[in-house]
């Protein structure tokens, strides 16, 4: 049986015992050691950073180009340009014409996708192990310039606003509460606008906008290319020297500072949705800085609070007195607690009855996170939170054969500079104590340092009712 694999079964086992306090009569097992991710990590004369990882799993490979470019960047006067440019990037390159990327890749077997994020605009491909050099030539391609026409412009002006109007403005809950929450919660314009965009703004983008936008930005010392899989690192590397090497660019643009200033009171808004069905609540804490003892307690509070039947907010929110048929939420709703780098949110979410008040569900869940504040946890609800954080870990990086872990080396390579930091998450979480939990939880739960945003059913709510 592969490592991983036992790895993976050890945890079932861990997650069972920590469910049931153990098992009587018997000496619970330290837990398996964590499987090593290889991590060969350069950067190109041209700035590029190139992580290299072996995984022999599957015999295919995960490619995966990240620009450091997202919705916190982009230029004020044009929000939702990120993720315009994103699909501006399959319109063709000099050697590959308007959606042939696509076509490429999925004639070789393989599947493919891009997303905006918070902090980087990514791009993969995972496909048989010996179409690696295609998916290398096939990114540099377009990374070495793209067909930059009105044209296309025009067309992808026109889908990113179909998007915003079928997946926000013309949805129930759109855009709750990932999109809508930063926005009241957060200070700094980077961090509290609206990251898919207004519809003028993005009307208003120009020919020579994306120009500007992809010399800017999409250059190579601004970018990390990532390769995972079943590959030999001395011709992967050959290859990615052959295509990406002599990629010419400029340095990448300054990062804006996106820091928030301490929150210390708390907000309050009330969102009307006319096509809302019933009312709904969402809360976000200002999240510990990344890398800190406290990040990694917030990660571990999370698990005891939110993630999962078992955790202390669905039992008193859903079970105990049923105002919902769930709570959602977590930190990162864009992705994970790994892959951003700027302020984040720890975010929950309900869609519930009219019969509850937004006040008692606040009171509620207050008097559920007291008892962390009021004493340390007991060893076993830490050694459970330890136990489903290392469970959802590894399940994230086996996600699309081997993907995640690309997103987690390039992301680390990013905004660390470390890639080989993937190798050191669980060992940080076992650094967390009871008392270190206490403390975050005071520190970081206060309704002091929460943004409540209440969702008001509208007209769609009222002719249900008639």
């Amino acid at each position: 049986m592969h490592s991983r694999t036992l790895f993976r079964a050890s945890l079932a086992l861990a997650a069972a015992l920590a469910a049931s306090g153990g098992t009587p009569g018997f000496a619970q097992a330290p837990p398996a050691p964590a499987p090593t991710v290889p991590v060969i990590f350069d950067t190109l004369p041209n700035g590029l950073k190139v992580v290299l990882s072996r995984d022999t799993t599957a015999p295919t490979v995960v490619v995966g180009v990240y620009y450091q470019i997202g919705f916190r960047v982009e230029p004020r006067n044009r929000t939702g340009f990120a993720h315009l440019f994103e699909h501006m990037m399959f319109q063709g390159s000099a050697n590959l014409g308007k959606m042939e990327f696509i076509r490429l890749v999925q004639r070789n077997g393989g599947i493919l996708n891009g997303s905006t994020r918070f902090d980087f605009t990514n791009y993969f491909e995972v496909l048989p192990a010996h179409k690696l050099e295609t998916a290398l030539w096939a990114e540099a391609d377009r990374m070495r310039g793209l067909n930059i026409t009105q044209d296309n412009l025009t067309n992808q002006q026109g889908v990113v606003m179909n998007e915003v109007k079928v997946n926000v403005l013309n949805q129930p809950y759109g855009g709750f509460p990932w999109l809508d929450l930063p926005q009241y919660a957060n200070t700094n314009w980077h961090n509290a606008h609206n990251f898919y965009g207004d519809l003028e703004h993005l009307q208003a983008a120009t020919l020579s906008d994306v120009k500007e936008f992809f010399t800017t930005y999409y250059t190579p010392a601004n970018a990390v290319l990532v390769v995972v899989g079943d590959f030999d690192p001395a011709a992967a590397r050959s290859m990615v020297d052959k295509y990406f090497g002599a990629i010419a660019g400029p340095k990448p643009a300054p990062q804006p500072d996106l820091t928030e200033p301490r929150q210390t009171e708390q907000k309050r808004f009330t969102k009307k949705d006319p096509l809302a069905t019933r009312p709904a609540l969402a809360f976000g804490y200002h999240m510990p800085a990344r890398n800190t003892p406290e990040y990694y307690a917030m990660g571990l509070l999370d698990q005891i609070l939110l993630q999962g039947e078992d955790s202390v907010l669905h039992k008193a929110l859903v079970k105990q007195k049923a105002y919902a048929g769930d709570v959602d939420g977590g930190i990162n709703l864009l992705g994970n607690m790994f892959n951003y780098a700027g302020p984040m949110l720890w975010i929950g979410s309900l869609i519930h009855e009219d019969t509850s008040a937004a006040d008692d569900i606040l009171a509620t869940m207050d008097a559920a996170i007291r008892p962390l504040q009021d004493a340390p946890v007991d060893q076993a609800t830490l050694d459970r939170a330890l136990v489903k954080m290392r469970s959802a870990l590894y399940d994230t990086m086996t996600d699309l054969n081997g993907f995640g872990t690309a997103d987690l080396l390039a992301s680390f390579a990013m905004f660390d500079d470390d890639p080989s930091r993937i190798n050191r998450i669980d060992a940080e979480f076992r650094k967390v104590t009871p008392a270190l939990l206490q403390k975050t939880a005071q520190a970081y739960l206060r309704p002091t340092n929460r943004t409540v945003l209440i969702i008001e059913p509208g007209q769609a709510a009222s002719a249900g009712q008639e």
